[in-house]
């Protein structure tokens, strides 16, 4: 049997990439940042999906 991690909360995601919690809600909103799924009235985060956000290399860098 897999077993399945559990989904981030804005808290998780916030301390992971080190940002505030108001800027994942920005992000959301601006349609940028990780990919975010919407449970009920909660954003909720797959951690790999997240990790593998963040090990993106910067588009601007270029």
């Amino acid at each position: 049997m897999t077993s399945i991690e559990p989904l981030w909360g804005v808290e998780e995601v916030s301390e992971f990439l080190g940002v505030p919690i108001k800027t994942l809600y920005q992000w959301k909103w601006q349609r940028i940042g990780p990919p975010v799924k919407k449970v009920g009235k909660y954003l909720r985060y797959v951690p790999a999906k997240v990790r593998a956000w963040a090990e993106q290399p910067d588009e601007q860098a270029a």
